[in-house]
């Protein structure tokens, strides 16, 4: 090509980029107040806008080689369209996701800021938006890889094959990617069975942890100690498990004392009514302290339990009874602490007393006259 069809190129990638960054401009310094997207729109298409105007300046300034044949050579001409028409597939694809993107981000703000956590509606609406735009993302990509494919002549040739084949070819994926698509449905299946949100705290393989992420294959589920349980979709769907904010975050608290049978019921159903009543962490609802066991071993199970709005404040408010009625017991009632009794019997008046029968044995540590036991032993096994 000639150094002037490499200008024009020049000056059409400039001026589409230069109308892509005042569109930015207004968005962000006019629109920015009285349009809220604008911002969302600014953010999410900094590089997409771009690449997706410098390649639209490319493609509309390229010559046309039936004008001109001598001045462009047909199979570079044809080389770089192909590219060029590549590459527009594949920059307006990510600028499509990228406003897609920002269109749900201010849903997804929204509702995180105007409903707070503790709102289970707002959580479920999440949940299935980020899942949406996912599975929406997905058959974008994979639509504009079938439409870069179908701009090879190989491919295009085969087209009809494939479309007379697509019977049997989706037989066959179907059973290759079994697990996939089960996890596909099973993820679509709890976001609108409501079943499972984002934010939801859940007990899966004993493991206390929040719903952080959840996607088309896995759910991650942060732990309290700040690890990351990663778990199938589908066995969400097919064993059972814990969900503490199904249907709200209020919870109960529950403390089991293993106590002795002098320990005063009413002074402690007291004490604990005290703490409960003053506690920042009790919702005031409800709460109670019953002996509701006694063990095998002799102990009375004294179970405290209060209601508290949340998980957080059901862990403190916990500890916190735990901790105080252990140190007011130990400080009033220490005969009411957990403790063994060994019953000692005194013999049958037929049969002799050990010390009578054996009275200079080994085992005892000094006679009364002070000697001590001959060093050979018991003499009554003799």
């Amino acid at each position: 090509m000639s150094v002037q069809q490499w200008i024009t190129i020049g000056v059409a990638v400039a001026v589409a980029v230069l109308l892509v960054f005042a569109t930015r401009w207004v968005l962000k310094h006019k629109l920015g107040r009285v349009w809220r997207v604008s911002r969302y729109l600014v953010s999410r298409t900094t590089y997409t806008a771009y690449g997706a105007a410098a390649v639209l300046g490319v493609n509309l300034a390229l010559p046309n080689p039936g004008n001109d044949p001598g001045e462009v050579d047909w199979s570079t001409f044809r080389t770089i369209d192909h590219a060029m028409s590549i590459l527009m597939i594949a920059t307006l694809t990510a600028l499509g996701i990228s406003l897609a993107y920002a269109a749900t981000d201010m849903i997804l703000a929204r509702l995180s800021t105007a409903n707070g956590d503790a709102d289970r509606k707002a959580r479920r609406l999440q949940t299935q938006v980020r899942l949406l735009r996912r599975v929406i993302t997905s058959i974008i990509v994979v639509l504009a890889i079938a439409a870069i494919l179908f701009t090879f002549d190989e491919v295009r040739a085969l087209g009809a094959g494939l479309l007379a084949s697509a019977g049997v070819i989706g037989i066959v994926a179907g059973v290759a990617a079994q697990s996939t698509l089960s996890n596909l449905f099973a993820g679509l299946q709890l976001t609108f069975s409501d079943a499972l949100r984002i934010g939801d705290v859940v007990v899966v393989e004993g493991e206390w942890g929040r719903v952080e992420e959840l996607s088309l294959v896995n759910v991650t589920i942060k732990i309290w100690d700040e690890r990351r349980l990663v778990v199938p979709v589908a066995n969400f769907t097919t064993t059972s498990f814990e969900n503490w904010t199904k249907q709200s975050t209020a919870i109960t608290a529950k403390v089991m004392l293993p106590l002795d049978w002098e320990v005063p019921i009413d002074e402690l159903r007291e004490e604990t009514g005290r703490l409960v009543t003053s506690s920042k962490h009790w919702d005031g609802r409800s709460w109670s302290c019953q002996v509701v066991d006694i063990t095998e071993t002799g102990d009375v199970m004294v179970r405290v339990v209060a209601t508290a709005a949340d998980t957080g404040n059901q862990w403190d408010i916990a500890c916190q009874i735990r901790e105080h009625l252990i140190g007011w017991l130990v400080a009033n009632y220490p005969e009411s602490l957990p403790r063994d009794r060994t019953q000692f019997l005194a013999a049958d008046e037929s049969e002799a007393s050990y010390a009578s029968r054996f009275p200079t044995s080994a085992f005892r540590r000094r006679e009364p006259n002070g000697v001590s036991g001959p060093p050979g032993g018991d003499p009554g096994e003799v």
